[in-house]
């Protein structure tokens, strides 16, 4: 029998042991076949108007993920060969010569890696219409996802993925030579070096955490923290934020474990002792894995939070930019249109604004756009905005982008025209704009006679707005179409399309590299608790043979992998929420809503990955028990 019937003779064998490590790498082999198919699929590249900025986005997200799915794929082979290194002691003690010995591994690893690849694809491949359509449905597309199988998309596929089993395979045929026999017998029982809690080093982990978050909640332009930092703040609210969680697992968690363990009046109540001596090894034992995972759950929600409040808003985004369906600026070229709408006069005039200045410096001069406050009563009256009223030479400005932390103080400043003698007196600022953002500048409003003093040294425009609910995209291009350059056309569903399909895409790559950030994630703390319930069948045992129940044993299970698992995440949603408070304050956004939406989908499929642990787990210890009990 040769090496290579023998390996394909054991996998067949060990099937239900392989497994685990089987759907990881089929796993990994599928999203990335349908990330790569999406680059390459027909309905994309031939139909969308962004498909060159959708083809780059999918290039260097494909690369991002190639790498984690890389360490992903290497991980999970490091746990797969640790729980053979037993296996291989015995073909060794049995005098099979190590080179035979490693051949075995590297043949057999090879044979999982195409039989894992051949599945990855076909799954792969049954996905990818399902992804399409929703990455299409993001960018508000009405296209039809045709279920098309890419040749680029598998040959990429198979490239990539056999190289990386060659790898592992070469890596499976060296461990024969780098354990001794010894070292192979005891490998399932080898577990990390645990590190003993430190209170000093508790305390510098939570002070750690809190100066990052100090630092990321304070005002990025007016903050005297941020000023002096410069482009290094980041950098030290990440280190900070790293390294405080890696010494919270460390030994805060283990510390607070060790005083409740301490509590003979709360810890001597059903398995607790057991219970709670087992998550002070397993916390403090993992914490290097448990900081990986929190802080890649914090990068996933926070990431995946910010593009999807950006997503969320966008209508209305859009719409405080563009009130009116369309508008544009009559010039001789423009053509009539059999449209009812509003035709007005605005002024481009320049100001001397020496008394505004916002965090970066003093304003100086600068254009302004003028309109009267009838014109603007009347144009505020058709979309339903609040009117204003002016007298004399009061003036109010309206800044759409207006923000008091980093806006000037408008209020009670004087403006001058520069090429008449004419000082206006800021009286209110507002944000409710109501000329489309291609037509305006800052705008203000001011008196009919002032507009007419200001009308002799400016630039006039006549602008017609029209607003039209029905207005359908492609009847806004046909019009667009027909506008010279010249005429400052703006739409809203032109622009609400355009927005669409920009952060639609950005969302669907965010979300399709969360979505696997989050399987990869669940899957390390399976891989790692299902190891460690090998390693614990023997404790259960005598428990079992104690006459504790399995209903006992099964709470102290589920209770230990509910803290491997939610303590992780917690951690990792409150750091994503700082940071998501951070990035609501620059945007000037309310993400609350959309951010608790995506946390709560996280939330949910990290609990379906509890559940299927929890069953494992329970499983194992019951196979043991009836198999030796």
């Amino acid at each position: 029998m040769t090496l290579f019937s023998l390996a394909c003779k054991n996998i067949r064998r060990n099937l239900s042991q392989y497994s685990l490590y089987i759907a990881s790498m089929v796993f990994s082999i599928a999203i990335y076949f349908t990330f790569v198919t999406m680059k390459y699929n027909e309905t994309i590249t031939g139909e969308v108007e962004a498909s060159k900025k959708i083809a780059s986005i999918m290039s260097s997200s494909s690369v991002v993920l190639l790498v984690f799915v890389t360490i992903f794929i290497f991980y999970s082979n490091a746990f797969f060969m640790k729980k053979r290194k037993k296996e291989v002691g015995l073909y060794a003690l049995l005098g099979v010569r190590k080179r035979q010995i490693g051949f075995l591994l590297f043949f057999e690893n090879l044979l999982l890696g195409i039989i894992s690849l051949i599945f990855g694809i076909f799954f792969g491949f049954l996905a990818s219409k399902l992804f399409l359509w929703v990455l299409l449905k993001m960018m508000d597309y009405q296209a039809v996802a045709h279920f098309t199988l890419s040749i680029d998309a598998v040959i990429n596929t198979v490239c990539v993925f056999f190289i990386l089993f060659l790898i592992t395979s070469i890596q499976g045929y060296r461990v024969v030579y780098r354990f001794q026999l010894i070292e192979l017998f005891q490998a399932e029982k080898q577990g990390e070096k645990v590190p003993k809690p430190n209170l000093w080093l508790a305390l510098l982990g939570a002070v750690l955490v809190g100066v990052g978050y100090y630092i990321a909640l304070a005002n990025m332009v007016t903050s005297p923290i941020w000023k002096n930092l410069s482009v290094a703040a980041p950098f030290i609210i990440l280190a900070c934020v790293i390294i405080g969680t890696y010494l919270i697992f460390h030994s805060f968690i283990g510390y607070c474990l060790k005083l409740i363990k301490k509590s003979e009046g709360l810890i001597w109540q059903n398995l607790r002792l057991l219970t709670v001596s087992q998550l002070l090894y397993r916390i403090r034992g993992n914490a290097q894995t448990l900081t990986i995972i929190a802080v890649l759950s914090a990068t996933t929600i926070t990431a995946g939070g910010a593009v999807f409040g950006l997503y969320y808003n966008t209508k209305s985004t859009i719409q405080q930019a563009d009130p009116f369906t369309y508008m544009y600026v009559e010039t001789k070229d423009t053509p009539k249109l059999n449209q009812k709408g509003k035709s007005f006069d605005i002024l481009y005039t320049e100001f001397d604004a020496k008394e505004l200045s916002d965090a970066f410096g003093p304003y100086g001069k600068r254009n302004y756009t003028v309109m009267t406050t009838n014109t603007y009563n009347q144009l505020a009256r058709l979309i339903d905005k609040p009117t204003i009223e002016v007298v004399g030479k009061e003036a109010v400005i309206i800044d759409p982008s207006y923000d008091e932390r980093y806006s000037p103080d408008y209020k009670g400043k004087e403006l001058d025209a520069v090429k008449v003698k004419k000082s206006l007196h800021l009286k209110d600022v507002t944000k409710e704009n109501v000329l489309n953002s291609s037509i305006a500048y800052t705008t203000l409003i001011v008196t009919p006679d002032v507009f007419k003093q200001l009308e002799r040294t400016s630039e006039k425009m006549i602008v017609h707005a029209v607003n039209n609910t029905s207005l359908t995209v492609n009847e806004a291009k046909k019009i667009q179409q027909k506008m010279p350059e010249d005429a400052r056309f703006s739409s809203y569903p032109i622009d609400v399309k355009q927005s669409m399909e920009n952060i639609g895409i950005v969302l669907f790559v965010g979300s399709f590299l969360g979505f696997v950030f989050l399987l990869a994630t669940g899957s390390i703390i399976y891989f790692k608790i299902l190891t460690e319930a090998e390693a614990d069948k023997g404790q259960f045992m005598i428990l079992h043979k104690m006459g504790i129940s399995m209903k006992n044993m099964k709470y102290s299970i589920a209770a230990q992998v509910g803290v491997i698992f939610s303590v992780p995440l917690i951690v990792g949603m409150i750091h994503s929420a700082v940071a998501l408070k951070a990035i609501s304050s620059v945007l000037n956004m309310n993400i609350f809503v959309p951010v608790c939406i995506w946390m709560g989908i996280y939330s949910v499929i990290y609990a379906i990955y509890y559940i299927f642990t929890v069953r494992a787990y329970t499983n194992i210890i019951k196979r043991t028990i009836r198999n030796e009990g």
